[in-house]
């Protein structure tokens, strides 16, 4: 692939991240951006629509997950890579949601922080900033 098409795909993916993220309070429901971003050391968590909840952040996930594989495909453009990377973002999901979903029923009672951050693996792509580095490595050492 031409450099110069690598580079308009990647700021166009690169754009749609920032688009999700601008719109995500229109499209998304998410009850917690507030709690986390305001009181959430004085004030008893907001009452949350578990299931409207739980779909909302699969459909980001997946939003977010989709524009991650096609950055890693445009990047290296190897179909093992894409496997391997969709393979442990649904992993990566499921270990995630359960896990917030009962600290979620738990109402944060151990704690604010860990239901913070693995609200953030799930809402944002940190995956990428993992997995990119990880495939120009193993790129580097097949040379």
């Amino acid at each position: 692939m031409n450099k110069v098409i690598k580079i308009i795909l990647l700021s166009f993916l690169l754009f749609l991240f920032f688009i999700i993220r601008g719109y995500s309070d229109e499209l998304f429901y998410d009850p917690l951006i507030g709690y986390f971003k305001n009181d959430y050391l004085y004030t008893n968590m907001p009452e949350i629509s578990v299931w409207r909840l739980m779909i909302d952040m699969l459909f980001r996930y997946a939003l977010n997950s989709l524009i991650s594989l096609a950055i890693i495909w445009v990047l290296f453009q190897r179909k093992d890579y894409i496997k391997f990377s969709g393979f442990f973002l649904m992993f990566a999901f499921m270990v995630l949601i359960v896990v917030f979903i009962l600290l979620l029923r738990d109402r944060f009672e151990s704690g604010y922080l860990l239901p913070f951050y693995i609200r953030r693996f799930i809402i944002h792509p940190l995956f990428l900033l993992l997995l990119l580095p990880a495939f120009y490595y193993q790129k580097l050492s097949n040379r």
